[in-house]
């Protein structure tokens, strides 16, 4: 299997089959000295999931919802 120019392999269908990889698919590269492995990733362990890991985690320190909607309205 060849690397194209820009970095490129094509996954065999077989793989891919075996895998459940399609179109939009998450795969993730894992090296284990000389070897690389890839694997499939799920939505438990995806990029969305870490997204959504983060967003919680981060700390807002901003006005309320009640206190923004009282702006929008005018409200004093």
């Amino acid at each position: 299997m060849r690397v194209t120019s820009k970095g490129q392999v094509t996954i065999p269908v077989a793989i891919r089959r075996q895998l459940d990889i399609g179109p939009e698919s998450e795969v993730e590269f894992i090296v284990d000295g000389s070897v690389v492995r890839l694997r499939r990733v799920t939505p438990e362990n995806g990029r969305a999931r870490r997204i959504i890991d983060r967003l919680h985690s981060a700390r807002y320190d901003g006005p309320s919802t009640d206190e923004l909607m009282a702006l929008t309205r005018g409200d004093e």
